[in-house]
């Protein structure tokens, strides 16, 4: 998980550009557009046309692998508007904080990782409710609400616009929500370990964080300290037979070469490196 993390950073990193601008807009109000089609559909087969079914896939159907993303995954209009709230708003935080190149790897991987799992576990069980399917984008919207929540615990949100509540509780009572629908699904085994198939994407992107709030990430964090602490004596003992005082790691500028350049130290990469301004916040931190 943390090596395709890491190179999902880098990959970051070097095609900022990459993506999708306000790609969660277009999830909301593409779902709201087909919820207010559906309630002028007189012959009721809107959604049926739209959502995932893998024997109409195989057949040609292959608009369904991305409409299914829109189609309303609750009927009640309350909830729904509820849902499509959170999303929005936590979707575009997710973007400001991540950039769009990385948000829109988010989304897209966990789509594959949805798509994939749908189609393996219809090849497995053919015979099983026949075009049946649990995969739906409400599993990513649960997703992306648990993601933002263990980012973000603290945060503090008006639950159902009225209630403060920090975004921490937000996150178990989804994830609570999500396990008794699971539990409620358990005779459609295998078919109901699609939402958790999706769990190796909040793994990817926050597990880490998770393990931090966990309290298994302090030992590591110490042993990081003490390494620092040693680096930067061996640091301090070769910086005396040399002309200079402080280096970029990056891009190899020097204090004597560049006098008027500010250079600082980052704390989070394993060992005792220095960056010049330019790259003290834009660069991959050393493992």
């Amino acid at each position: 998980m943390k090596a395709i993390r890491r190179a999902i950073d880098r990959f970051c990193y070097k095609r900022p550009r990459f993506g999708v601008p306000n790609l969660i807009r277009f999830v909301v109000f593409g779902t709201a557009l087909v919820y207010i089609l559906g309630l002028m559909d007189t012959t009721g087969n809107l959604y049926s046309y739209l959502s995932f079914a893998p024997d109409y896939i195989l057949r040609g159907q292959v608009w369904r692998l991305f409409t299914f993303l829109f189609v309303p995954f609750q009927t009640h209009p309350i909830f729904l508007v509820i849902v499509l709230y959170l999303s929005f708003t936590l979707g575009s935080y997710l973007e400001q904080t991540w950039g769009t190149a990385k948000f829109t790897i988010f989304y897209l991987l966990s789509v594959i990782v949805l798509i994939v799992t749908g189609m393996v576990l219809h090849l497995v069980t053919p015979t099983f409710l026949g075009t049946f399917s649990l995969v739906n984008g409400y599993y990513i919207h649960i997703l992306m609400l648990l993601v933002f929540t263990t980012l973000f615990p603290n945060l503090s949100f008006r639950f159902m616009f009225i209630i403060p509540m920090q975004a921490k509780w937000i996150g178990l009572i989804a994830l609570g929500f999500l396990l008794f629908q699971l539990f409620q699904l358990r005779w459609m085994f295998p078919l109901n370990l699609t939402p958790l198939i999706l769990a190796l994407v909040y793994f990817i992107f926050c597990g880490e964080t998770l393990w931090k709030h966990l309290g298994f990430h302090n030992k590591r964090g110490t042993r990081s300290a003490i390494n620092f602490k040693l680096a930067a004596k061996r640091v301090e003992r070769e910086r005396q037979s040399r002309d200079y005082t402080r280096k970029c790691a990056v891009c190899g500028k020097t204090d004597t070469a560049y006098p008027d350049m500010e250079f600082r130290y980052c704390s989070r990469c394993n060992g005792y490196h220095c960056f010049c301004m330019d790259h003290i916040n834009n660069h991959v931190h050393f493992e």
